[in-house]
């Protein structure tokens, strides 16, 4: 099944059902206003959106329309929690052999940051920043949304509490991030707003490819219309079943929490190329002694998106333009 947010108005939208092919749409607000709302009743209103699914994809939805993913809002506008991890430990290891850093990392325990989930952003709005000078970066990345998670869930039940998945965009103002790290908190200024894709889908929704806690597919991250890489969600060192249950450890998470990835990374980047500008200065100055290819500037157009194995696209595609915040 595949949701999505249209703009209505209100901060938190309406709830719509997409087409498999993304193709058309039918609203939900009869069964959930929100897709908040249907995550904290998934299990009453769960039946109710697949059966309109079922209708949708058979043409047999009344009142459908086309989808046009201009008019989105990020599936899940904001969120009460949005925690990110960093799951492909490759992506660390390059930045601290490229600058000689030291990270002091625990083994088996996943690294979290606590986000900021009170403004997303959807996949075609404008990104907006103040000044180049910020060194404007993009982290492509999957995330899921859980429903209620008891304290003290351990990793081979967490999975149970996935119900939805989206593909996103984590912005990061690298100008300001090694200043934030040694200041000893979070990131803030660091990391910005999120951009999220057109729609969020069920686990059924990816196949074969969801299995060992794992999406195991290629994200295809463009720059400007050139490819900048396509790693694989199958080299994340932690499971998301295992970074829920160190999440969820000491607390109980509710209903409509965002937990990301991390940048995708893979040892094979030589093939496959990076998800992030870090990633691939950093290669740069491994290789070269310096780092030649440029943060971003305004006007430069991202897009990121995930296939399945017959080309369909998934998620959507977050398809953004970077823009000076004072333009709007």
């Amino acid at each position: 099944m595949k949701l999505a947010t249209l703009k209505h108005g209100s901060r938190d939208g309406r709830l719509v059902v997409v087409s498999r092919n993304l193709r058309e749409a039918v609203d939900a607000c009869a069964i959930a206003p929100t897709l908040q709302a249907a995550i904290e009743q998934w299990g009453q209103v769960e039946p109710a959106l697949q059966a309109l699914y079922t209708q949708l994809n058979a043409g047999q939805a009344a009142g459908a329309f086309a989808f046009d993913p201009r008019q989105a809002m990020a599936p899940l506008p904001r969120a009460y929690q949005f925690i990110d991890a960093s799951s492909f430990l490759n992506h660390g290891n390059i930045m601290e052999r490229a600058f000689n850093l030291t990270v002091e990392k625990t083994p088996g325990i996943p690294i979290l940051v606590q986000r900021q989930g009170d403004d997303f952003l959807g996949p075609c709005d404008d990104y907006p920043y103040p000044t180049e000078a910020d060194n404007g970066d993009f982290e492509g990345e999957i995330a899921v949304i859980l429903d209620d998670v008891p304290m003290g869930t351990k990793a081979a039940q967490a999975e149970q509490h996935i119900k939805l998945f989206m593909i996103f965009n984590d912005m990061s103002m690298r100008t300001h991030l090694f200043r934030e790290l040694k200041m000893g908190f979070g990131f803030i200024q660091a990391k910005p707003q999120t951009s999220f894709g057109p729609v969020a889908v069920t686990p059924d929704e990816l196949g074969d490819a969801w299995r060992n806690g794992r999406v195991n597919l290629d994200l295809h991250v463009h720059r400007n219309g050139e490819l900048f890489g396509h790693p694989n969600g199958s080299q994340m060192d932690f499971s998301f079943g295992e970074v829920i249950a160190h999440t969820a450890y000491n607390r109980n998470l509710k209903a409509g929490m965002v937990l990301g990835t991390g940048t995708f990374s893979n040892s094979n980047y030589q093939e496959v190329g990076s998800a992030c500008l870090a990633e691939r200065r950093a290669i740069e100055v491994i290789e070269h002694g310096e780092a030649k290819t440029p943060f971003l500037r305004f006007g430069d157009r991202l897009r990121f998106e995930m296939f399945d194995a017959r080309g369909q696209s998934i998620f959507g595609a977050v398809d953004h333009q970077m823009v000076p915040s004072n333009t709007l």
